[in-house]
């Protein structure tokens, strides 16, 4: 019995593990993000917006002006400019917290 607890438990402890090294990156992935990573995402946001600019007008003519941005524009711009140094996961852009109520009469 022990044993199946034991074996069912692993895959919790494994993901548990992947998300904390997901948390914190070590020190060498954040020099290859800083040195390698980054510089070539800053490059794909740019030939991004160059495309999206290029495909500006077909994309308006189909109707999909906010596909084509966020595709080549603003996905390489958030993992580029967001993401946290040494991440391997760029985290969705964040919902507005809305603003506490006034307490000034």
């Amino acid at each position: 019995m022990a044993l199946v607890v034991m074996l069912g438990s692993l895959p919790v402890a494994a993901e548990q593990q992947r998300q904390s090294l997901e948390a914190q990156p070590s020190g060498g992935a954040m020099i290859v993000d800083a040195l390698v990573a980054r510089p070539l995402l800053a490059a794909a946001t740019v030939g991004g917006t160059a495309l999206f600019l290029v495909s500006m007008p077909f994309s308006a003519l189909g109707g999909n002006m906010e596909g084509a941005a966020e595709t080549l524009v603003m996905t390489p711009a958030r993992a580029t400019f967001a993401r946290c140094l040494g991440c391997t996961v760029s985290l969705p852009p964040k919902e507005p917290r809305p603003s506490p109520p006034s307490t000034a009469p």
